[in-house]
């Protein structure tokens, strides 16, 4: 038994080894097919009306940008709240909800270690609310539920209504596109109905795993469509006007740039991201199209990044200042 378990053991560890050597190739070859991609788009463009572009673009269109971008990421707040409220700890308040997803997201994303970064965060935030270690890999776990549940059935309504903006990148048929979108929202569909019928669980008696209710699901994915909807249109309203790209092919592109973006493990998807949305979206003109990403990227990736940073340097010298006054 104990050779047995050995063994098991060791396949176990060969396998999970195979699987992260075949994430780092596939993550490594989206970075150098994106590098590419990018360096041809970016030949010939000239730096100068990228930047009069920026200077020309009107303080109010950066401002409703800015609240865009301000919006979705108190969506993303909800992703916490939501995940609490399946796990059994209602009782959190939002503020501190709302604090880990905010410093967790940004940091995470824009250093480019989602798995890795976010649980961190997010558990030196929940654990002084009595929440441990299994309780966070839930969370990280529901959220990102969230987060696919909300992105899948965006992208899949998009490319029914727009089957032709994705047709640049995967150069399939518009109609193989429009059907494959439907199937993607069959799937959706199907996942809504089967955690309706019943409360669903998985995992191991050291992890288990709570699914949301049927009605919990379809709140995330309203949760999830109105985060990417806001973040997208901030995209889509710093394009300057002129330019001919619809909302719907913006949100396909957008939706595809972000997946992408987070299977690179990129930091803030820099590179990909970009290439992708150039590619999407660029046409012979490409200066206002770069002009309107370097914009997004300093207001959704830069701005929030800094913040985020800022705001866990505070509490986490706040929490050292206080152990420190304690009496011994």
């Amino acid at each position: 038994m104990h050779t047995l378990k050995t063994h098991l053991l060791q396949k176990a560890l060969f396998s999970s080894a195979r699987l992260k050597g075949l994430g780092v190739v596939i993550s490594a070859g989206i970075v150098a097919m994106a590098v590419f991609a990018l360096t041809h788009a970016l030949k010939h463009v000239d730096y100068g009306e990228v930047f009069a572009v920026v200077e020309r673009t009107n303080s109010g269109v950066i401002a409703l940008a800015l609240l865009l971008v301000a919006a979705s990421y108190g969506s993303l707040t909800i992703y916490d709240v939501l995940a609490l409220r399946t796990i059994g700890h209602a009782d959190v308040p939002y503020r501190v909800a709302a604090l880990a997803s905010f410093t967790s997201y940004p940091i995470a994303h824009g250093v480019g270690a989602v798995a890795l970064i976010s649980p961190v965060i997010r558990y030196r935030i929940y654990v002084c609310n009595g929440l441990g270690a299994l309780d966070v890999a839930n969370i990280c776990f529901l959220t990102g539920l969230t987060f696919w549940l909300g992105n899948l059935t965006a992208f899949g309504l998009s490319v029914l209504y727009e089957p032709a903006a994705i047709s640049r990148i995967d150069y399939l048929a518009p109609e193989l596109n429009r059907w494959l979108a439907a199937a993607l929202l069959v799937g959706v569909a199907a996942f809504v109905v089967w955690s309706w019928r019943s409360p669903r669980h998985f995992g191991s008696l050291r992890w288990p795993v709570r699914l949301p209710s049927g009605p919990m699901v379809l709140l995330q994915i309203v949760i999830g469509i109105f985060d990417l909807g806001a973040a997208t249109l901030a995209m889509y309203v710093l394009i300057p006007a002129g330019t001919d790209v619809g909302i719907f092919q913006v949100a396909v592109v957008f939706i595809i740039a972000t997946l992408l973006g987070f299977a690179s493990h990129a930091p803030a998807g820099l590179g990909v991201f970009d290439a992708t949305i150039l590619i999407g979206l660029g046409g012979d003109d490409k200066e206002p199209l770069i002009a309107a990403l370097l914009m997004f990227r300093f207001l959704y990736h830069f701005l929030p990044f800094v913040m985020a940073l800022g705001l866990f340097g505070a509490v986490e010298g706040w929490r050292s200042l206080r152990v420190k006054q304690r009496p011994s």
